[in-house]
């Protein structure tokens, strides 16, 4: 039953839907990783400062 309401509907739907998905999904990995560089790089808490700071000059990522 279910697999007859998925072949119901227009291919234009599901592809609208799936590129809908991917950049919702596109979007929460990119705020993750912007909380990733500056939410734990400027952390008060020196070991995860510490592990940013080095993990973003292994990176070569400028930091300062």
């Amino acid at each position: 039953m279910q697999a007859d309401a998925i072949r119901s509907q227009a291919p234009a739907q599901i592809d609208a839907r799936s590129r809908s998905e991917t950049r919702v999904a596109a979007a929460l990995a990119v705020l993750l990783g912007l909380f990733l560089l500056w939410g734990v790089g400027f952390s008060h808490i020196p070991v995860l400062h510490n592990a940013a700071h080095d993990t973003r000059h292994s990176l070569a990522f400028p930091c300062h």
